[in-house]
């Protein structure tokens, strides 16, 4: 049995329809991400699925009970759903050890192993107006397992972060799953935040499922061009420019990643082309190369190649 399943959650705000009839189940410790464009319904979904907001319709069942919106009860939430919204103030001019253990259910021991799993062991004898923006995320982070949940819902948590705090809360949260056992879901617009750390992917648009799949499908067989440009670049071809690389498109347009074309000097089962422009992006190089009136991206780790040069583009099959 799924750990979490939504049938059929549909939900307005001022007349518009924000989330509309959502559907999808979640096993114990999968990790879930979704995916979408600002306005696309993430957040209100995540709130009705925490018991933080009421949904007009449908059902959200965990552990095979529904979970009660906050029009049927006094305290919104649910006690073993934690939710970490995009705004985690911490209360003012007070030590991090004084915040926790006013929080803690748990023994001084289990206490400590959550203190460092959330990499913050070394802030507690530190007062809250101290803390990096990083710091205070893990530091609410950690007060809301303190309760011991078994499921946690993450909205948007890397977007204010820089990388380096970004690298820190991707390692919190592999602990969460892996030492804790806590099933986690999240919300994210960026692509590396989610093909890298989830089992799942969700793509949302106008409050609807647009596809689900694991990270490699989603990344590599987008159902449509707005999946495709969610997490990262992709050459459209047409069916016709399709067939010059030997692409069976049965008629329809054909989304490619730059990784997916290679550029050599073999003319066998190639394309020429001339490479129009040569780019650095840190671990790897693109070059636009210009092949029959098509502009193709591609993605290199080495750079052989000039501008203005004759090459032939392969598909990587």
């Amino acid at each position: 049995m799924a750990l979490l399943e939504v049938q059929h959650i549909s939900k307005h705000i001022a007349g518009n329809l924000i989330v509309d009839d959502i559907n999808f189940k979640q096993g114990a410790l999968q990790k879930v991400a979704i995916a979408g464009e600002s306005g696309a319904g993430k957040t209100t979904l995540l709130k009705i699925i925490s018991g933080h907001a009421q949904a007009d319709s449908g059902t959200v069942l965990f552990n095979g009970k529904r979970v009660i919106g906050p029009e049927e009860k006094l305290l919104p939430g649910h006690k073993e759903i934690a939710y970490l919204s995009q705004e985690h103030d911490l209360l003012h001019n007070y030590k991090v050890e004084e915040l926790v253990w006013f929080e803690n259910q748990l023994t001084h021991d289990e206490a400590a192993t959550l203190f460092e799993i959330c990499q913050i062991d070394h802030l507690l004898k530190r007062k809250t107006d101290q803390l990096s923006g990083g710091e205070k995320q893990r530091i609410a982070l950690c007060m809301l397992l303190i309760k011991s949940p078994k499921m946690l819902i993450l909205d948007e948590p890397f977007s204010n972060l820089d990388p380096i705090h970004t690298d820190i809360l991707k390692a919190v949260l592999e602990d969460i799953t892996g030492r804790l056992q806590i099933t986690c879901m999240l919300t994210s617009h960026d692509p590396h935040d989610t093909l890298s750390w989830a089992d799942e992917v969700i793509v949302m648009k106008e409050g609807k499922i647009i596809q689900q799949g694991t990270p490699q499908t989603i990344y590599h067989k987008p159902v449509n061009e707005y999946v495709a440009g969610m997490f990262g670049k992709y050459n459209l071809l047409n069916p016709e420019q399709a067939a010059l690389f030997g692409i069976e498109a049965n008629g329809k347009n054909v989304m490619l990643r730059p990784e997916e074309f290679v550029i050599s000097t073999n003319a066998k089962e190639a394309v020429k082309g001339i490479i129009q422009k040569i780019s650095f992006w840190g671990s790897f190089y693109e070059a636009e190369v210009l092949v029959n009136d098509v502009k193709i991206v591609v993605r290199m780790m080495r750079n052989e190649w000039k501008v203005g040069e004759e090459v032939c583009v392969n598909v990587n099959k």
